[in-house]
């Protein structure tokens, strides 16, 4: 996967969850996955076609996705629910969108699916590329999600 795939993730998951969510996601540093296993308890998942093909998954913990949620709707939400799965897939669509308007400036025009949201402890994600994918972590003072992104030329 091209290094220049990474910014315009990175740059789109903060952009979003700080003006959505009003938190300060603190990026740690991205490595390659070796497996399908997901990193989180819930997953939003959006297939990507385009001058680009492949898919984004964002993963959170449950402490993680409840503080984000309440933030974005004004109340505290204590249990996983149909909300919280509405507000990942919205979540995984706006991220998606920030990332493909910034690969537009390298002359990457992508499509976006609609996002499928999966929940479950040790779930798994399989990338429509098949290919490796790309991990980039991320953590708030409730919890750690991850931009779980593979892309290709």
């Amino acid at each position: 996967m091209n290094v220049k795939f990474i910014n315009p993730f990175l740059e789109g998951t903060i952009s979003v969850l700080k003006t959505m969510a009003f938190v300060e996601p603190k990026p740690g540093k991205p490595y390659l996955k070796t497996d399908s296993l997901a990193r989180g308890d819930i997953s939003g998942i959006i297939g990507l076609t385009g001058s680009a093909t492949g898919s984004l998954a964002l993963s959170f913990s449950e402490a993680a996705i409840l503080k984000i949620v309440s933030n974005m709707v004004g109340e505290n939400i204590k249990t996983m629910n149909d909300e919280i799965k509405d507000a990942v897939g919205e979540i995984t669509n706006m991220i998606s969108g920030v990332a493909r308007k910034n690969l537009e400036v390298d002359g990457f025009y992508i499509q976006a699916a609609i996002p499928t949201v999966v929940t479950g402890k040790n779930h798994s994600i399989t990338h429509v590329s098949g290919g490796q994918s790309l991990i980039i972590p991320f953590e708030i003072a409730e919890g750690k999600f991850v931009v779980d992104v593979s892309l290709n030329e």
